[in-house]
């Protein structure tokens, strides 16, 4: 299962106790998965090819409007078409009820019943891409007003959504791995939230590993570079009477040089006698490349 399908798996199970919660979180299944048409004439049409959605939206509907009776799994009102699946409510005036019921809670909602709401609209048209390759969570809306009412009730929770249109939906997102943890944490997706916390903090440590590698090996490159260009100049200048001329001290720092070329300032310096810091030799060295670059145009 995807990280995505393993959330809305964890959401269809997670239901207010609250039936104004409960009707708050039909609302947003019914926002995204209802179909309007003359052809309904009065009735609710619920279809998604997201059965999670579809099948929550009927439990809730048992559970609210006292309908154990008239609803079961086998139920006529509940069925598959093509990759759709289906709930239909053709009694006008039950349909009416259910109806004006979500209305009116979408009006006058709560902060739990915000929470529903998102869950709601997330497990109907929502999706969260793996954390292990990016931090992206995007609610797929019909239009702007669905989206811009959804953007609202995450800047409630301080979630800052943003919605871009793709092809003819709007859809709002969310990048930052921060947010998007808050986001679960609202909705009530706390194994969900968990998984991916624990996944963005091994993304994280690897991520500090492989800077603190390719940063260990850039300077180890830039270390053997110099390295190799110093011993490239002294062999220039032993070629050549100012060697034998040189002064104790920067000959030895030659020698110490040709003998160790992968040693480091630090350990190019503890070699030294007497001891020298990395200044100290980083200054030597420095003298016998300019004499060396003075050996190549022919001034000594």
């Amino acid at each position: 299962m995807s990280f995505s399908s393993n959330i809305k798996d964890e959401l269809e199970r997670v239901t207010g106790t609250a039936r104004h919660c409960q009707l708050a979180e039909m609302a947003a299944v019914y926002d995204f998965c209802a179909k309007h048409s003359e052809e309904n004439d009065g009735k609710i049409v619920i279809s998604s090819e997201n059965e999670l959605a579809v099948r929550k939206f009927f439990t809730l509907l048992i559970k609210t409007f006292n309908m154990n009776k008239d609803c079961t799994e086998d139920s006529p009102m509940y069925s598959k078409k093509g990759s759709y699946y289906i709930l239909e409510i053709d009694d006008r005036a039950k349909a009416e009820e259910v109806r004006s019921a979500i209305m009116v809670t979408t009006n006058t909602m709560k902060s739990c019943c915000r929470r529903a709401y998102i869950r709601g609209a997330f497990l109907a048209a929502g999706s969260v891409s793996n954390p292990e390759k990016s931090y992206h969570l995007e609610i797929v809306c019909q239009d702007e007003r669905q989206a811009r009412f959804l953007c609202e009730l995450l800047a409630s929770f301080e979630i800052d959504a943003k919605t871009i249109i793709r092809k003819k939906y709007h859809v709002l997102y969310v990048k930052d791995g921060t947010k998007i943890v808050e986001t679960l944490n609202v909705m009530g997706a706390h194994v969900a939230l968990m998984d991916f916390e624990n996944m963005r903090i091994l993304k994280e440590m690897r991520n500090s590993v492989n800077r603190k590698v390719n940063c260990e090996t850039a300077n180890i490159g830039k270390t053997v570079n110099a390295a190799q260009r110093q011993i490239e100049d002294i062999r220039l200048l032993m070629e050549t009477d100012e060697y034998r001329d040189l002064s104790s001290a920067l000959k030895e720092m030659a020698d110490l040089r040709i003998a160790y070329p992968e040693a480091t300032l630090k350990e190019l310096g503890e070699l030294s006698t007497p001891t020298l810091g990395k200044s100290g030799v980083n200054h030597r060295l420095r003298k016998l490349s300019q004499l060396a670059e003075k050996t190549k145009g022919g001034e000594l």
